[in-house]
């Protein structure tokens, strides 16, 4: 197992990466630990105190003017978990479980939250014995930070919980026994410091950027693909174009097509004679569709990076002066809005790509058989499959409403606004399913519109891809059960095979957003 020290502030995307694959054992330094005493001290010094001071010796939310007892201090942390663990829904997944642990025990480790250094040796010590809380995934409005998510995994840390195995759920105590892990004992503040955050929101917008980084590469293989199907001409991709516009993610985007084209005999055979002028814009402005969609992942990018190593719980504890000061760093209204830029960047990646499956089974714009079938009428060819892809795309489009402009109040008011960001990141992993699935009905149809132009020869690039699809998935020559070759083909965009290919193109420069 490879060993990963935490940089408490300093976390890169490659970082989270491996975090999020698995298979690494997280450390923290010495350094942070010091760091982390001198903050729990003074949030020891505050419990011994008369005054009263949130987070500490008062209740939460509305009830902050409630002052609690010295003798039921370590209770006020215990009821805090018990009482916010009111999740429901399906379970988070281990991958994005694995992310709230690692950026919670980063987050404390910053040493501005007062807790003691056994909590953040607890997130870790669960991590590296490979135990997953078992965290359901609604309840969350993204305020106060994401209380019920992270209450549910800090019951397990503490042995009252569940952890998740072998999809279903099992009792936490006996397996943090069995792994020879103690169960966290909470002291003043503790329980609040674990609850307060942003972590499952940002585990989650984390998780859906990495889901879509290969879904992303290989909607540009594809979109490639369909230009030489549909005969479509490489003059919308010409580097002056798009240098006068100087949009980065347009320019980067135009230069793969560039690379994926070139040399294609297809393309070579329509020069001239072609009575087209323009091609659609599914197949020209696809730089400026997708590229523009890069641009906004590439942004998300930065918010979420900078969300992953910041101290977002509260009250926030200075040691240099003793101070504890109340704030708002647990409202996700970041997460959330980069969420929704995200969403509209999966959704428009989805709906160019069902616009050219549409274009690619009408004749009139193809100029390819009807419904890419050589005997249409008994035969339907991708008629259907078609629609499938619209479904799909329409789908997306209401889910990509923006979550960040609903708020609802909670706390009897107190909690007045909030940023429902962790629904804005949890409904990403659904698109980003929903928009593979289309560029698998869009990867076979290409791939059957390539057939039609035979024996003309697409590039080396693309020709690699043509046969990676047959492969997998015979021409469709006669009607068949064709879903099946869907999934297959919905494989072949996640599994990283397309981006593979895309890596043997030279001289390009690293496309998406970990470079």
């Amino acid at each position: 197992m490879r060993q990963l020290e935490l940089k408490p502030g300093a976390l890169d995307l490659d970082d989270l990466a491996a975090v999020h694959a698995g298979g690494v054992k997280l450390t923290w330094d010495a350094a942070a630990r010091r760091v982390v005493e001198a903050s729990a001290e003074v949030v020891r010094r505050a419990a011994a105190g008369q005054d009263p001071v949130y987070g500490v010796n008062t209740g939460f939310g509305k009830l902050a003017s409630t002052r609690i007892g010295d003798a039921d201090l370590a209770t006020l942390q215990l009821n805090l978990i018990r009482s916010h663990s009111v999740g429901v829904g399906e379970p988070l997944s281990p991958a994005v479980v694995r992310l709230m642990l690692a950026l919670k025990a980063a987050g404390l480790a910053r040493g501005y939250s007062g807790v003691r250094a056994e909590v953040i040796d607890t997130l870790l010590a669960v991590h590296n014995v490979g135990l997953v809380p078992y965290v359901p995934s609604q309840g969350s409005v993204g305020a106060s930070g994401d209380l019920a998510p992270l209450a549910h995994m800090t019951l397990a840390l503490i042995g009252e919980g569940e952890m998740y195995v072998d999809g279903g759920r099992r009792p936490a105590r006996s397996l943090l026994d069995a792994a020879g892990v103690a169960p966290l004992s909470l002291s003043a503040k503790e329980g609040l410091a674990l609850i307060n955050g942003t972590q499952t929101s940002t585990a989650l917008a984390l998780s859906a950027l990495l889901e879509f980084e290969p879904v992303l590469e290989a909607a540009l293989v594809i979109g490639a693909l369909t230009v030489d199907a549909a005969r479509g001409s490489d003059g919308p991709f010409d580097p002056r174009i798009h240098a006068l516009r100087g949009q980065p993610g347009q320019i980067d985007v135009a230069q793969y097509y560039r690379a994926l084209l070139a040399g294609s005999a297809i393309r070579a055979s329509h020069r001239e004679g072609d009575d087209r002028v323009q091609d659609p814009y599914s197949l020209r402005c696809q730089p400026q569709v997708v590229g523009a969609s890069l641009d906004q992942l590439r942004h998300a990018a930065r918010v979420l990076l900078t969300e992953a190593n910041a101290v977002t719980d509260n009250p926030l504890v200075f040691a240099e002066d003793g101070a504890i000061v109340s704030g708002g760093n647990f409202h996700a209204e970041p997460v959330a809005q980069a969420c929704d830029a995200m969403a509209v960047a999966i959704a428009e990646v989805g709906a160019i790509s069902e616009r050219r499956i549409a274009m690619l089974i009408d004749a009139g714009v193809s100029r390819l058989p009807p419904f890419l079938t050589a005997n249409p009428g008994l035969n339907s060819g991708f008629m259907v499959a078609h629609v499938t892809a619209a479904a799909l795309a329409s789908e997306n489009k209401s889910l990509a409403h923006p979550a960040s402009v609903d708020s609802l109040p909670t706390s009897a008011n107190q909690e007045d606004h909030v940023s429902m960001a962790t629904f804005a990141a949890r409904r990403l992993s659904p698109m980003i399913a929903n928009t593979t699935r289309i560029l698998a009905i869009e990867l076979l149809a290409s791939a059957q519109g390539i057939d039609f132009l035979r024996p003309l020869k697409s590039s080396e690039a693309l020709e690699a891809v043509h046969a990676l699809v047959r492969r997998h998935s015979a021409a469709v020559d006669d009607d068949r059960f064709l879903a099946p070759d869907i999934d297959r083909a919905a494989q072949l965009v996640v599994g990283g095979e397309l981006t593979r290919i895309l890596r043997t193109l030279e001289n390009l420069p690293r496309l998406w957003i970990l470079a």
